[in-house]
């Protein structure tokens, strides 16, 4: 898969990571142009008086994190966190075909529909309603990642993921963690499961689902063999 572009579409800096870090670093590593796009800010529940300041940070960390993946580009659409169901799907959705347009991605990563999380389920639907098959459609496949502290959280909503796509990343998962780093104001204590050691913990089980030491899972939602 050399040389092909990848777009990951997130709900907030940190989803990006949590949900396909070592896929990302494995598609820089085989050559892939990688672009990332975050709808909401993921700052809601902050005082009115400290947005600014937790937005600039939020994004210097998403940055830090790209930085060190070596991510080709990054798209803040700052959104109100927890509240995407409050935005109309069209302005949601425009904003994600502008850059399928002018990309061209052949793989888009994002959420699972079942998230407990709202804004990962309205991310997903507005990615695949951005995505919809039509003639001529630059991506070939779509994947929807888990994120820990919401997907495991969901109770089986939208059918509960699933995984039937692996990925191994025991080559990239130092570099997922230290992504993580980056992060460090949005993650937790053990055994919190936004932890670095409950994500180790994920990658490994993960791996081991499928006769490897560390893994990323997916559900495979469409592939287009052309």
């Amino acid at each position: 898969m050399s040389g092909k572009t990848v777009l990951v579409v997130a709900a907030h800096p940190d989803d990006e990571i949590l949900g396909c870090g070592g896929s990302i670093a494995r598609h820089l590593d085989e050559g892939d142009a990688v672009h990332v796009v975050f709808l909401a800010d993921g700052i809601g529940a902050r005082e009115p008086d400290d947005e600014p300041q937790a937005r600039e940070e939020r994004e210097m960390a998403a940055r830090s994190a790209a930085k060190l993946l070596g991510v080709d580009s990054l798209d803040f659409l700052n959104h109100p966190d927890n509240r995407l169901d409050t935005v109309a799907l069209l302005d949601l959705v425009k904003p994600i075909e502008q850059r399928v347009e002018q990309l061209k991605p052949s793989t888009v990563y994002t959420h699972h529909p079942g998230d407990l999380n709202v804004d990962h389920r309205r991310t997903c639907e507005a990615t695949l309603t951005a995505c919809r098959p039509q003639p001529g459609t630059p991506v070939l496949r779509i994947l929807f990642f888990e994120v820990l502290s919401s997907t495991e959280w969901s109770n089986g909503l939208g059918g509960g993921f699933r995984p039937n796509w692996y990925v191994g990343i025991e080559s990239q998962l130092d570099r997922k963690l230290k992504a993580l780093e980056c992060y460090a104001l949005e993650m937790r204590e053990s055994p919190h499961p936004r932890s670095g050691p409950a994500v180790e913990a994920l990658a490994r089980l993960r791996g081991s689902a499928c006769g490897l030491k560390a893994a990323e899972a997916f559900v495979l939602h469409r592939e287009i063999n052309l």
